[in-house]
This record gives structure tokens, C-alpha cells and sequence, in this order.
């Protein structure tokens, strides 16, 4: 048998279930969309790239900064150079050259090797924990993945070719000793972990 309570004299209370949300939300919305009516139109602040007192990412360039892709990406602009281009005594043909890399927000400068020679041109790149050596192919195949490399190459390397588009550049490499049928190929070495 079932306890159910018994109520006597009046109504008995009625179980309410939660009121719908469907309402609930349309009168929220209306309450919000009568604020921004009486406030009036919002003025955000600019990005502090897009200021007019501050200084542009182009004026801050380095002496010497040679352009070497200017493009529009899902993080904004992006524009990488390199700048600073010594030759390394101990190693002929080896190049240091600082890269900068500058978004609309931030501009981040790293070292990087460039490798000249004709039997292992290469780039070499990455962090504190991580060396990434790149062994490149001048003259052959361009693609996405390699392009930036290849730019680099060519401005250390054959700096008259600077900027050039480095998948027309064939005849030129073979001129000037190289094959264009290198194996091209990346190596990871880790470094010590904290």
C-alpha cells in the first residue's frame, strides 16, 4: 500500500515543474537588446597595433632587413626577413642570420644556420630544446613545406636572388653547381629536458 499525504480544507500544493527556458531566454534577450538601445553604440579600443601613436612593426625593422614573405594568415599578417647575415669562421660556407618574424600583435627573433655548400645545402632552425636541421635541395621541387627554407637559402646564399620565387630559380641553381635532385629531409634532435 502507497503512503500518499492527505490534505484536508484546502487545495492540495501543485508540483511546478522549472519554468521553460524558451521564455525565459527571449525575455533575457529582450532586456539585453533594451540596455544596448538605451546605452547607445559601444566603441571598443583599437588594438594597440592599429593605434596611431604607436609605432608600425615596419619602422622597427632592423638595418639591413630584406623581406622574404609577406602574407595574409589566419593569425593576420605575417611578414618573415632576415637580417644580420655573418659567416661562421670555423665552418666554410655556413652562414648565421637572424629570422624575424612579425604577426599583426608581436615580432619574435630567432638564429638560424644557413649551409651553402653544394653537396649539403642546408638550414638549420628550432628552440632551446629542440634542433631541426633541414637538408635542402636548390633547384628542385617547391612546395608549401619547404618554400621558407628555400627563400632563406637563396637570400643568404645567392643574396641577388633574394625574394625571388624560389620554384623559378632551376636554371640558376644548375648554373651554379647544383643538381636540383638532392634528397630533401628533416632531422629532430631533442635537447636535454629540465
Amino acid at each position: 500500500m502507497l503512503n500518499r499525504p492527505r490534505f484536508f480544507g484546502a487545495c492540495p500544493p501543485r508540483r511546478w515543474s522549472a519554468l521553460p527556458m524558451a521564455p525565459l531566454a527571449t525575455f533575457a534577450l529582450a532586456v539585453a537588446a533594451v540596455a544596448v538601445a538605451v546605452a547607445g553604440p559601444v566603441a571598443l579600443p583599437r588594438p594597440a597595433a592599429a593605434q596611431d601613436n604607436s609605432r608600425s612593426n615596419a619602422e622597427s625593422r632592423p638595418k639591413g632587413f630584406k623581406v622574404l614573405q609577406d602574407r595574409v594568415t589566419h593569425r593576420g599578417r605575417e611578414v618573415v626577413g632576415i637580417y644580420g647575415q655573418v659567416s661562421e669562421p670555423s665552418q666554410p660556407g655556413m652562414w648565421r642570420v637572424q629570422v624575424w618574424e612579425e604577426l599583426d600583435d608581436r615580432v619574435t627573433v630567432a638564429t638560424d644556420k644557413i649551409g651553402c655548400s653544394v653537396t649539403a645545402p642546408l638550414r638549420i632552425t628550432g628552440t632551446a630544446r629542440r634542433l631541426i636541421i633541414r637538408e635542402l635541395n636548390p633547384g628542385g621541387v617547391i612546395t608549401p613545406a619547404n618554400r621558407l627554407d628555400h627563400l632563406m637559402w637563396w637570400a643568404v646564399c645567392v643574396p641577388e636572388q633574394a625574394g625571388r620565387d624560389p620554384a623559378t630559380l632551376g636554371p640558376v641553381a644548375r648554373q651554379l653547381g647544383y643538381s636540383g635532385r638532392l634528397p630533401e629531409r628533416e632531422q629532430v634532435v631533442l635537447g636535454p629536458g629540465r
